[in-house]
């Protein structure tokens, strides 16, 4: 078989304006527009901090996203609320999705606040129905997924033992509010309409007010990374990431000048040229994985994952890119473009159609 090249990976380039120099992750905030402010909470890991936002109101603040359930981050959120907020209480909560930087002290911040917390329907019960650690032993069907992948049992049980470790699991907030997409939130002088992403998480909640061009985007568009998308053994035949493109065309179709509020890195504008580099970005992974299996001939998703992902550093690192390149093959076996067997010895392995 001719071997093909691996195409070169892109970088991130697009042409993007950062008008604002970021917040310090100690309780600083930075006004992006009248009556927004944007604050970070630190992470002790690679990405170092989330992005949150503060929208005032005529009478208090909505708060959007929490960061991770530790102590510092409950400390920030008290400095905070006595010194950023000109003596004005808070009055609700907004999560634009589950994952546990986004929402992990949301339980803590509805009780500390009184105040309601806002979620849309899949958020909200993905969060209740996979936040805490992983049984002990993994289910059959856990196991069979990863087994299926190409991933060796103990490999398996060694990354979710690390999750059974994990410190960061937040309790779970006991009631919310329903966000759907189309609802328009009143929250001081701006209306905010909610504009759904899926594939990295299923039901996201963006906000976007039309009359100053702003997107409170959570992780639906990032300035330099891209979101991971995934499939994982709850919903093992998904096809997210057409889900995820989906997503990006709908943000593509709000004005070009939009100033863009994200989860992590910083705020910007360049939202058609961003959108357009993370469309190239998945082309190019679809390429990276066409190349290999024209070279190798069939391969499972754990062999593809070292070549599509070749510096993992951490067990969560490495189940995210495993998840991220069975998505790929699922868009590439759902586009017609590759084909999935069942072997003999129980790994699924992907090859070119022919």
């Amino acid at each position: 078989m001719a071997e093909a090249a691996t195409p070169s990976r892109l970088r991130a380039s697009a042409a993007l304006d950062y008008p604002f120099t970021a917040p310090t992750s100690d309780g600083a905030v930075v006004e992006v527009a009248p009556g927004i402010l944007w604050a970070r909470m630190p992470m002790p890991m690679s990405l170092d901090h989330i992005n949150v936002y503060l929208l005032r109101e005529d009478d208090g603040w909505t708060l959007v996203d929490t960061g991770l359930n530790t102590e510092r981050t409950r400390a920030l959120w008290e400095l905070i609320a006595a010194e950023r907020l000109d003596g004005l209480p808070v009055k609700r909560l907004v999560c634009t999705h589950c994952h546990y930087d986004h929402a992990g002290q949301a339980a803590w911040i509805s009780e500390r606040f009184d105040v309601p917390l806002l979620m849309t329907y899949g958020e909200y019960f993905m969060l209740r129905g996979l936040m805490g650690p992983p049984p002990d032993p993994l289910p059959p069907s856990q196991m069979a997924f990863y087994r299926r992948a190409g991933m060796a049992d103990a490999r398996t049980e060694a990354i979710f033992d690390a999750f059974r470790r994990d410190p960061f699991m937040p309790p779970v907030p006991p009631a919310y509010q329903r966000l759907r997409g189309g609802d328009v939130l009143r929250i001081g002088a701006r209306d905010w309409q909610v504009v759904i992403g899926e594939g990295h998480s299923p039901e996201h909640a963006c906000l976007y007010n039309a009359a100053d061009r702003i997107l409170i985007a959570g992780d639906q568009l990032l300035p330099r990374i891209s979101s991971n998308v995934l499939v994982s053994p709850v919903e093992p035949e998904a096809n997210p990431l057409q889900l995820w493109l989906e997503s990006l065309d709908r943000l593509d179709r709000l004005a070009p000048d939009t100033l863009v509020l994200p989860s992590h890195q910083s705020v910007f504008r360049g939202l058609h040229a961003r959108v357009e580099e993370l469309h190239a970005h998945h082309q190019q992974q679809f390429e990276v994985l066409r190349a290999e299996l024209a070279r190798r001939g069939p391969a499972t998703a754990f062999e593809l994952m070292q070549v599509q992902f070749p510096k993992l550093r951490h067990a969560v690192d490495e189940m995210m890119a495993l998840g991220e390149t069975i998505a790929h093959l699922s868009w590439l076996r759902h586009d017609g473009g590759v084909r999935r067997v069942l072997d003999d010895d129980g790994c699924h392995r992907f090859s070119l159609a022919s």
